[in-house]
């Protein structure tokens, strides 16, 4: 069959290349633009969650080396710092582990060299506690753990040449031995504990140290607890009173409205090392939210916003969010002259949407969000949630800035653990959170 195409009269054979091209074109400049975020998210995910940063924590100074590179984005973006640099100093205590991190449990059937991070955690609480000898093994379990008459036996004696070990593996309903469980950690004055755990491993940060060393253990099968006869540990804990650490802060001047912000915030800290050998990459919690944040810059750093727009990186969020409560207790501008903060946290995933913090206190915001969405038809779902203290809005939130923290739902389950690796984090929804939040900072500028 011939091409019957080419029989077209002249002008209507252009009209329709001409529409062909203009279809392709908007087709290929979609599919440019959106490669183009998700591959300087990818790069600054893999930066950020390299062992190069030692977890951007405050082990080998991580945090720092995260948020000089951090700074450096900025600067090659074209962002200006807030005041005279783009850092604010702070400082804080802080629990680390920069050195030795082991543990052996031996039975009369087997010798078992646990592996930091996959097998056991250090509780963050836990001060230097190295082996000299070989210590009695006291075992912890559920009859006595739920028998009074046991437990009350069990506190009159001394443990300091103990080693106790909890089995809660046998016990569903973990409230059962919430007391029991925190007296013997806070009491029981052993050489260490462990704890045998079926539950998913995560670690945090503390500013402290307590008295007990504690290792919680990940152990599907406890059957064998009865014949462990040796314990081996080593733990080498430095709780640092004053670790000296920063915010990054910049903004893109409006061309309308100078003086009022839009900001835009992201915490850059994760867990660190527990260890010399163990880094927590920290890819999705959180960067992927600085991703977010730096793609934000580039964005608007190439369409002039008519409010300022700013971009606030805080350290310390996992010891507390010391970051952000430290800028609200000293802004480098009015607070009242933000019009709208969002926070950003956990943006790697979304294939079940977002969730929006602060929804219930904004309505008229959050209804706007779900409106955006629906009409570009970006993401499954904008789910409302109320106030909580579990981000870097809140301290805005409570000094009565108008706020909302972002996360994504759905997909990896990694968090705070060894897992929360760049090489899994699909970035599943990242395209589409970016261009909600560019079309909910387009009605913000309304």
């Amino acid at each position: 069959m011939k091409n019957r195409f080419f029989h077209l009269p002249s002008a209507l054979f252009h009209l329709t290349f001409l529409f062909v091209y203009c279809l392709l074109s908007a087709f290929f400049c979609t599919a440019q633009e959106k490669s183009e975020v998700i591959r300087y998210a990818r790069a600054v995910v893999d930066t950020l969650a390299s062992p190069s940063m030692h977890g951007r924590g405050y082990v080998n100074k991580g945090d720092s080396i995260a948020a000089d590179y951090i700074k450096k984005e900025l600067e090659k973006i074209g962002v200006k710092p807030i005041g005279k640099e783009f850092e604010q100093r702070f400082s804080f205590p802080v629990n680390t582990f920069p050195g030795k991190m082991n543990l052996d449990i031996s039975n009369t059937d087997r010798e078992s060299e646990q592996l930091a991070g996959k097998d056991f955690l250090i509780t963050s609480n836990s001060p230097e506690k190295f082996q000299e000898d070989l210590y009695n093994v006291s075992i912890c379990g559920k009859k006595m753990l739920l028998s009074r008459n046991k437990y009350k036996k069990f506190k009159r004696k001394k443990f300091n040449k103990y080693v106790i070990i909890i089995d809660e593996c046998g016990i569903m309903d973990k409230k059962e031995i919430k007391t029991a469980e925190s007296w013997i950690i806070a009491n029981a004055n052993a050489q260490i504990i462990v704890v045998l755990k079926n539950d998913k491993l995560t670690w945090e940060v503390s500013q402290s140290q307590n008295k007990n060393t504690v290792y919680e253990c990940n152990c599907k099968d406890s059957s064998h607890i009865n014949n462990i006869y040796k314990v081996r540990f080593d733990v080498e804990a430095k709780l640092i009173p004053n670790y000296q650490s920063k915010n990054v802060l910049g903004y893109i001047q409006g061309t309308q409205y100078p003086d009022s912000f839009i900001v835009f915030s992201a915490h850059y800290d994760h867990l660190g090392q527990m260890g010399k050998d163990v880094y927590f990459p920290g890819a999705n919690d959180n960067a992927s939210g600085c991703a977010m944040l730096l793609n934000l810059a580039k964005y608007y750093s190439e369409h002039k916003p008519k409010y300022s727009v700013a971009f606030m990186a805080f350290g310390a969020e996992e010891v507390g969010l010391l970051g952000s409560k430290y800028y609200v207790e000293h802004p480098l501008f009015p607070l009242s002259k933000i019009k709208f903060l969002v926070n950003m946290d956990i943006m790697g995933t979304g294939d079940e949407g977002i969730k929006v913090v602060n929804a219930t206190e904004h309505k008229k915001e959050f209804d706007e969000l779900v409106k955006i969405n629906s009409e570009k038809k970006l993401l499954p779902s904008v789910q409302p949630r109320g106030k909580t203290q579990n981000s870097d809005h809140y301290f805005f939130s409570e000094a009565g800035v108008k706020t909302f923290f972002i996360y994504t739902l759905g997909g990896i389950k990694a968090y705070h653990d060894i897992y929360d690796r760049p090489e899994t984090l699909p970035l599943t929804k990242f395209e589409e959170v970016f261009k909600l939040l560019t079309s909910f900072t387009d009605y913000l500028q309304k």
